[in-house]
């Protein structure tokens, strides 16, 4: 069924959202991006899609972006109270549907919407609560995502990006493994292989610059694999508040030559980059899928990525890409990939016909069949 079929069918003409981040702040990264193709491509269908997310810096309280409203009314960690109080007295959740996207922090949408209702959650943040908050906080963090949330959403309606986050939501937080649908996210047209490698052995990776992504392991490999690589070149493209950290390794490394950090990315500049990239890599701890990892896969450029939930199913090992568990396996594996034209090649169209099996329309489809089901179930 087409999008405008599903909505028909389980009268969804207007759609809530509550979200943590929007598209447009500055920390944004893929559950961001996630959000926005989505409701963007419902908002196409003829859905009024409002969404409610934390105040950004220098960005308007309201927008229209791509068809669909964003209110942008608290601050960044009040946002989840206020919301919470905003559904008790029946201001959010009344609606014929809502979408929670659960980001670390949940919105407890069960205890107060009245409609019919789904979760977006991409991973299990686990370990993640330590690396970016004090010990205090992070227990608290994982108290909550770990004790406290779980009974509240085990007849919730969660929706995931790979197989391999799904057995973490189900073995993690207890939460049914019938609840839980999986909906991997698209990859858009304009990411496709072009004639612009580069002349020079060249790793990419793309993200935000904060503890879960690992770049400072990254850059201990690159500057032990130049060793072994003496033409290596390295680009991190994101921006992040470990920039200044991951500055001063490269500097102690000696690799402002060849390391290079040039921050925010635009979309065509994204697209030059992985066209020109030998190779993808990732050191993150924690990903719902990776969505970088596609991306790059279908402009022909392969990855060799941390084996991690999300990863396992963005790569394909041995055929996209490699996964590796140690940095001495990620630097080997680096090593092989760039080295062996014959092995690059064949990781690379491999890398190609997987990335082609994903869309943002199925991805839309897939999450508002969900939504609808709840529906039906309603009436």
């Amino acid at each position: 069924m087409s999008l405008e079929e599903i909505r028909a069918s389980a009268g969804l003409n207007k759609v809530d959202v509550v979200a943590w981040r929007d598209y447009d702040d500055a920390e944004a990264g893929g559950s961001e991006l996630h959000a926005h193709r989505v409701m963007a491509a419902w908002a196409a269908a003829g859905i009024e899609v409002n969404m409610t997310t934390s105040t950004a810096p220098e960005a308007p309280p309201l927008i229209r972006r791509d068809g669909y409203q964003v209110t942008r009314r608290e601050g960044r960690y009040s946002i989840f109270p206020r919301t919470l109080l905003s559904g008790v007295l029946g201001r959010l959740g009344r609606g014929d549907g809502l979408v929670e996207i659960w980001n670390g922090m949940p919105f407890l949408s069960p205890l107060w919407a009245k409609c019919p209702r789904i979760v977006f959650l991409h991973h299990v943040h686990a370990e993640m609560w330590k690396m970016v908050l004090p010990r205090g906080l992070a227990e608290v963090g994982y108290a909550v995502e770990h004790t406290l949330a779980p009974p509240i959403y085990k007849r919730s309606r969660i929706v995931t990006l790979s197989p391999s986050s799904k057995s973490e939501i189900v073995h993690r937080l207890g939460i049914p493994a019938t609840q839980v649908t999986v909906c991997p996210p698209g990859v858009e047209s304009r990411f496709s292989p072009g004639a612009m490698r580069s002349d020079v052995p060249l790793v990419v990776a793309v993200g935000r610059l904060v503890p879960v992504k690992r770049f400072e392991l990254m850059i201990e490999v690159l500057l032990k694999l130049k060793q072994r690589i003496p033409d290596l070149q390295a680009i991190i493209a994101g921006e992040g508040y470990e920039r200044s950290m991951l500055e001063e390794l490269i500097r102690k490394g000696d690799a402002e030559s060849w390391i290079s950090l040039p921050g925010y990315v635009d979309d065509a500049g994204l697209v030059d980059l992985y066209r020109k990239a030998w190779v993808v890599a990732s050191t993150s701890l924690r990903e719902g899928w990776g969505m970088t990892i596609t991306e790059a896969g279908a402009c022909g450029t392969p990855a060799v990525a941390s084996r991690i939930s999300g990863h396992r199913d963005a790569v394909v090992d041995g055929e996209s890409g490699v996964l590796f568990d140690t940095l001495d396996e990620m630097g080997n594996s680096l090593h092989s990939v760039l080295t062996d034209e014959v092995f690059r090649k064949r990781l690379s169209m491999g890398a190609v016909d997987f990335s082609s099996q994903f869309s943002w329309d199925t991805t839309a489809r897939g999450a508002l069949a969900t939504l609808a089901a709840e529906s039906m179930l309603r009436r």
